[in-house]
């Protein structure tokens, strides 16, 4: 199906809140790693998103050229094409964007994206993140208010993080101790801020221990339940109807959580959960698992010729494609979108 417009990512959104599960968001730097999300997806039967980090954007733009702006806009019409081809809606999205690169990276797709919309089409792009982590609250709320009036305007929904994720992620250090617990007080402050969606709709990573990077269970402290005193607390302030949840939320860092907690995040309102380390281990294993198997054939060794049918790019990149594949199917099932389907 083509990628989704403003409408139907909307309704996929929608669709995850009201019954409880959210959707895998799968990093990709390259054709490969996009087709086999695309094939998880499809395989799943579950509507999905693809997105590219920085550190993907400049990657994708070949190493000589270093530009995220290029590298994502070729990303993303490879995939308005190739995704046709698959019975599922597919949404992209920008991942983390520090302060630093907001001019570099952001800002100017969302001009694109705007000037798409101005033309009557829709926008290259369905939701870009501003990470504002590393800023203090005040500032990070201030810049994702304007970056949320252009995002409305481009017909883009806004993803913001609110507290801190641990570990590292594109050689960004995250913090550690309390500052990976959001409070109920910044919850208050983004929406008195942001508002409730009459802004605009954004996503909001609010950050209950999460941590980047590869971790057994058991050895990231989760907690959860902050994410739901977070609604609670916006829904008293409001004075909601109680058991809503007024916020979006995102899962950031959750490789090595387990299901149990996978479970009570988007029990709390999770509808995106980010997944990159496991994703990325799981195309790189099966290449290894070749090269090994195939040593004489893919090396030319003592002056011999080598073997062209294993050392062909295509020979190991099916296999990597399909390791990601299984492992983005697993991710639907975990996350509970496996058969959910709008297109379904």
């Amino acid at each position: 199906m083509p990628i989704a417009t403003p409408e139907v990512y909307a309704e996929m959104l929608d669709k995850a809140k009201k019954n409880q599960f959210a959707y895998p968001a799968i990093n990709v730097s390259s054709s490969q790693t996009l087709n086999a999300a695309l094939k998880g997806f499809a395989d799943a039967g579950s509507d999905g998103i693809i997105q590219v980090s920085t550190g993907g954007a400049e990657y994708l733009s070949g190493p000589s050229v270093k530009d995220m702006v290029v590298g994502s806009t070729a990303f993303a019409l490879f995939a308005h094409e190739v995704a046709r081809a698959y019975p599922v809606n597919i949404a992209l999205h920008t991942d983390h964007c520090p302060k630093d690169k907001l001019d570099g990276f952001v800002r100017p797709l969302l001009d694109l994206s705007r000037d798409r919309v101005d033309r009557g089409e829709n926008p290259l792009f369905q939701s870009h993140m501003w990470d504002g982590s590393a800023v203090p609250l005040d500032e990070n709320l201030e810049i994702a208010e304007d970056l949320l009036a252009r995002a409305a305007a481009a017909k883009i929904v806004l993803e913001i993080e609110v507290g801190v994720v641990g570990g590292e992620e594109d050689g960004v250090e995250g913090g550690s101790g309390d500052k990976l617990y959001s409070t109920t007080d910044d919850a208050l402050a983004t929406v008195r801020a942001l508002g409730t969606g009459e802004k605009g709709r954004y996503l909001t990573a609010l950050t209950f221990g999460n941590v980047h990077g590869v971790y057994k269970p058991g050895n990231v402290k989760l907690r959860p339940e902050i994410l739901q005193k977070a609604q609670e607390a916006v829904v008293a302030e409001l004075g909601l109807d109680a058991g809503s949840k007024p916020f979006d939320l995102v899962f950031h860092g959750g490789s090595g959580s387990t299901a149990e907690e996978i479970g009570a995040a988007v029990d709390f309102g999770v509808i995106k959960m980010n997944v990159d380390t496991d994703t990325q281990y799981a195309f790189t294993r099966p290449v290894a698992g070749h090269m090994l198997a195939n040593y004489d054939g893919v090396l030319k060794i003592d002056g011999e010729v080598g073997n062209k049918k294993v050392y062909d790019p295509r020979a190991w990149g099916k296999a990597a494609e399909a390791g990601m594949s299984a492992r983005v199917v697993e991710a639907c099932e975990n996350l509970r979108s496996a058969g959910t389907s709008v297109s379904g």
